[in-house]
């Protein structure tokens, strides 16, 4: 089969690889859509983020969808044509992590398209894909692929969401409108939230925004006053999702998040944030993370499948798997796009 290999920054390559054979309790994908995820992009542009760095050649993509060939005679509960979701988290269920409760923190994770850890766990773009059954998660008829592949992003939101507690009748601020900026409006607003701002530097995103339930956007590269009205009596916001990583952001946030506000961190830097911690302690802020997700994919997929989400606004153009130069530039373009999806039909 072909996969969508990078070997080091701007050398994505199409090439051929191997299908394993289905073991027990496996089945096997045959992946028909995939999203270009924010780290896909840090991989293809940079060749990684931070200290992860590729150091060799591996499969990318963990956002995707497909249909089942093929189903190990152990698993009942799955049949050869059922359209699913792959979850691309495998946590080991063994370590201590695991045990109590927090397989997104395991410290033998398997996660698809991850080079954390060497030998590099390969990825998911790529035309058939061996997985455990219980990645497997059924998709209701009429849901397209594509919004089957958001099931990853909408889980990492809906994670972060559940790291901030109740979220009835609040005030919530959202810095970044990239994908998981978006997905996390929806997540918000499913919670409750009465009133959503949500904030960027370019107008593309912020038209997304809107169409998914955003009450106001703010473009404050163009208009930075307009936050700056929310600083009124210590701050107007209870509670801030800051997911662009941009420690510029995430300090004019801090003007206007209430005394005993609270604060989730998802977006990464490619260095280290440093925080205002005068203002965090006069404020009597909260500070969490919000990492991955575990239970909430199963939440995802049932959102998406009883139509309780609408994920399509967020999909800007779908292109052919073979064409992953054009689709991986599109996808870095945030002036044209906002979640582009490869179709490996």
């Amino acid at each position: 089969m072909e996969a969508l290999v990078i070997h080091s920054p701007l050398d994505l390559r199409v090439e051929d690889v191997p299908t394993p054979a289905v073991g027990p309790g496996q089945v096997r994908v045959r992946v028909r859509a995939g999203g270009i995820c924010g780290s896909d992009l840090h991989y293809y542009q940079h060749g990684g983020f931070g200290a992860i760095r590729i150091q060799q050649p591996m499969v990318l993509g963990h956002e995707v969808a497909g249909v089942l060939d093929e189903v190990a005679p152990d698993v009942k509960h799955l049949a050869v044509g059922a359209r699913v979701a792959v979850n691309p988290s495998h946590a080991c269920g063994q370590c201590r992590f695991c045990q109590l409760g927090l397989q997104n923190h395991c410290l033998d994770m398997r996660y698809f398209g991850s080079a954390m850890r060497m030998p590099h766990v390969q990825g998911a773009f790529r035309q058939e894909l061996v997985i455990n059954a219980a990645q497997a998660y059924p998709l209701a008829d009429g849901i397209s692929d594509a919004e089957g592949s958001m099931a990853e992003p909408l889980a990492v939101a809906l994670h972060a969401v559940n790291r901030a507690g109740p979220l009835l009748g609040r005030k919530v601020l959202i810095t970044g409108c990239g994908p998981i900026g978006g997905m996390l409006i929806i997540a918000a607003r499913r919670a409750g939230a009465t009133h959503i701002v949500a904030t960027d530097v370019v107008p593309q995103p912020l038209r997304k925004a809107l169409a998914v339930g955003a009450d106001r956007v703010i473009n404050v590269a163009e208009a930075p006053g307009e936050l700056a009205e929310y600083a009124a009596e210590k701050g107007q916001f209870d509670v801030l999702f800051e997911a662009s990583g941009n420690a510029s952001a995430l300090r004019a946030a801090f003007d206007v998040v209430r005394p005993r506000g609270l604060i989730v961190q998802l977006g990464l830097s490619g260095s280290e944030l440093t925080l205002p911690f005068n203002t965090i302690v006069a404020k009597e802020f909260d500070v969490r993370g919000a990492f991955r997700f575990h239970e909430e994919f199963g939440v995802a997929v049932s959102l998406i499948n009883q139509r309780l989400v609408d994920l399509k606004p967020l999909v800007s153009a779908t292109l052919p798997f073979r064409d992953a130069g054009r689709a991986f530039a599109l996808a870095a373009d945030r002036s044209q796009s906002m979640k582009v999806v490869l179709s490996f039909e």
